[in-house]
């Protein structure tokens, strides 16, 4: 018995690892499959720890899993003989939905995931192992006017054509009909939505999804290369791609507008496109119709919304008059969404999900594509680029026919899919947002940007240390949570860009943090006029050119926004020798006053924040300021922290996560009707307190 179990559980182990080895190279390549698109199975036995008796399993990629990342716990183990056995209860193509809950039923052991809807297709196919996958040239087939005719051109008997059908129990019992049926054949074209493959290893349904794919590529390029014209007609003039430079100016101004107006319903955040593809296509004469037709694969339509909005003007249209035209646009496009869902809507179809565009083309400048979080914002930008090599290779080897705008709203409404949404996690406090952070490379901007991060935001981690800054975004996360950006806020070119990066990255600013300062400690004799001038120039010209850039940016969004001014308690205290950063600390303060009061109408709140000791960790601290305060004091550098926590009225130390804390407070829903405040962090020091 041990030795049966033995040899099992190392065979069962093998197929596993081979199944996500497997995986992890289909989804690493985009002309396989997209993200979190396709699944894959394998089949096997096992000892039931009960019975002790061998059963038949069936390991396939669980709800919500991408190929590319897949581990073990990722995949739905499920009982071959009780998945089987559910044709038997099948209650028909109507009700079929009712089947995904008896999945559930049919698990073996704990843990996994939850079976996805395509879990009967690989669990009733009578192959060991399967794949199922979206690549463009097999999508581009599957939404050709003669895809099936196609099919048996390109691969004669050994690929079976499967007329569209929505993905559920019904696709996984005509799949294995038609393979029983075909013996000879190595897998099918999906209409409408991609191939599925099949063989007696794991090798052998790789390599055949491969050679579909291949196949299928090449019959795509031979034909392409027979046309004389591009699929998508000629380019049109003035519609061409403006130089690089040029062309990301005009997106970072307009991306706080496109937001705006793609966040109608709820807030999004943006992913910028300007690849060669979508430039491509943005510059031909059928953008509009072929844009119109919309996206054909469940996997994309869902991400991209069934078609995107296409600013009809040349690329040298001005930004001023690119913005009026897509309010204009921006407005038919909801009417025309709202006209979709109220044709095929239902009386138990989920309620609308928004009708704002997912993905924004812009001849001359590329894609705008959005999403709750950065990843779903990329990943629909993504799927666009799909939807754009699957209706060029369509033209050119037919007529680009995606399914239907009924069948497109079954599923984008589709019951399976809103519990789906449902099920997911609540969102953090934050979310939606994004931050810029000035001075974030080390010392309270670090702590600031961790604790943004931490709460849901995406943050631009600015610094003048550009490395220190990649360090604090790298470790954030990476380019779906923050961004690193070099610059000097005494520049006014240079916090241009800052919040440019902030606009092409997110797809604008919705939190500022003016953080970046330095501290010089003299007596008023020994202060230098230069010394007086660096120390302003960094933080009240460095303050006013941020919240100035900043606020343009918001005020475009129309989403309002936060700016956050870390000050200081010397901004009201008199301390010794300490003219220079007293005086601009103090202008720092007013200027929140002074900005709360004016951006106010635009939903902008302003506020400060106090603190006071903040030694650990500190960079300006580390940078002389340090020594030259505990000379004053007459203690050692080392214990300076200490000192400072014991002239408080709390005896404890500020450290930079206290005053991360106090920018949550006042950037979270719980202050959101205050502005022009400043919250001391300093322990209690009862000569800086506010009157």
């Amino acid at each position: 018995m041990s030795t049966r179990i033995s040899d099992h559980t190392s065979q069962t182990a093998h197929a596993v690892s081979d199944l996500v080895a497997r995986s992890n190279r289909l989804g690493a390549d985009p002309r396989v499959t997209n993200y979190a698109g396709g699944n894959t199975s394998a089949k096997g036995s096992e000892i039931d720890p009960v019975t002790g008796e061998l059963v038949d399993l069936l390991w396939v990629k669980g709800s919500g899993g991408d190929l590319g990342t897949l581990t073990e716990k990722n995949l739905a183990v499920l009982r071959l003989d009780r998945l089987r056995a559910l044709a038997g209860v099948y209650p028909g193509v109507e009700r079929e939905d009712e089947m995904v809950a008896a999945f559930d039923f049919c698990l073996h052991g704990k843990g996994g995931a939850a079976p996805s809807i395509d879990t009967a297709m690989h669990g009733l196919v009578d192959a060991p192992h399967v794949d199922h996958l979206h690549p463009d040239a097999g999508i581009a087939i599957a939404t050709s006017a003669d895809g099936e005719a196609l099919t048996t051109e390109i691969f004669g008997d050994t690929v079976v054509w499967v007329p569209w059908r929505r993905p559920g129990f019904q696709l996984g019992l005509d799949i294995a009909a038609i393979k029983a049926a075909n013996p000879q054949a190595i897998g099918c074209i999906l209409g409408g939505h991609g191939i599925t493959s099949w063989g007696a290893t794991s090798a052998e349904a790789e390599a055949r999804s491969l050679q579909i794919i291949r196949t299928a590529e090449e019959f795509i390029a031979a034909r392409t290369a027979e046309r004389s014209e591009h699929p998508f007609g000629a380019e049109r003039p003035g519609f061409g791609a403006l130089p690089e430079a040029e062309r990301r100016a005009k997106a970072a101004a307009l991306a706080p507008v496109i937001r705006g107006l793609a966040s109608t319903d709820s807030p999004q955040l943006g992913h910028y496109t300007d690849s060669d593809v979508v430039l491509d296509f943005v510059s031909r004469e059928r953008l509009a119709e072929l844009g119109a037709l919309g996206t054909s694969c469940p996997d994309h339509f869902l991400r991209t919304k069934v078609s995107p909005l296409v600013v009809d003007l040349p690329a040298d249209a001005s930004v001023d008059e690119t913005v009026a035209r897509l309010t204009e646009l921006h407005a038919e496009y909801r009417d025309r969404y709202q006209a979709y869902y109220d044709r095929h809507a239902t009386s138990d179809s989920p309620a609308i999900r928004g009708a704002d565009p997912a993905i924004v083309l812009v001849p001359g400048v590329g894609m705008f594509s959005y999403g709750r979080n950065k990843q779903t914002a990329r990943v629909a930008g993504e799927f666009y680029v799909n939807a754009i090599n699957v209706m060029r290779g369509a033209e050119a080897i037919s007529t680009y026919a995606p399914i239907e705008e009924s069948q497109k709203f079954r599923i984008e409404y589709w019951a399976l899919e809103e519990a789906k949404l449902q099920r997911m996690p609540r969102p953090k406090t934050l979310a939606t947002r994004v931050a810029l952070v000035t001075g974030a490379g080390s010392g309270i901007g670090r702590a600031i940007a961790e604790r943004l991060a931490a709460e849901g935001a995406c943050v631009v981690v600015a610094d003048r240390n550009v490395e220190g800054a990649r360090e604090v975004a790298e470790a954030l996360g990476g380019d779906d949570v923050a961004v690193a950006v070099g610059g000097d806020v005494t520049s006014a070119h240079d916090v241009a860009a800052m919040v440019d990066a902030a606009a092409l990255a997110f797809g604008g600013v919705d939190l500022v943090v003016n953080n970046a300062g330095l501290s010089i400690s003299k007596p008023l004799l020994d202060t230098t006029e230069a010394d007086w001038d660096l120390q302003h120039d960094v933080m009240a010209k460095g303050s006013f050119l941020v919240a100035r850039e900043s606020a343009r940016a918001m005020i475009a969004q129309k989403m309002g926004g936060d700016i956050i001014y870390i000050a200081s308690k010397n901004g009201v205290f008199a301390g010794p020798n300490n003219v220079a950063y007293g005086a601009t600390k103090a202008d720092q303060a007013h200027q929140v006053r002074l900005l709360a009061a004016e951006l106010g109408e635009h939903q902008i709140r302003v506020n400060g924040i106090n603190p006071d000791g903040v030694v650990r960790g500190s960079g300006i601290f580390a940078g002389g300021w340090g020594a030259k305060r505990a000379e004053v004091y007459g203690v050692e550098e080392q214990d300076l922290g200490a000192f400072y926590a014991q002239r408080t009225l709390l005896k404890r130390e500020v450290l930079p996560e206290n005053v991360a804390a106090a920018v949550l407070a006042l950037t979270g829903p719980d202050l959101s009707h205050t502005t022009g405040l400043h919250i001391p962090v300093d322990s209690g020091v009862a000569a800086a307190f506010l009157r």
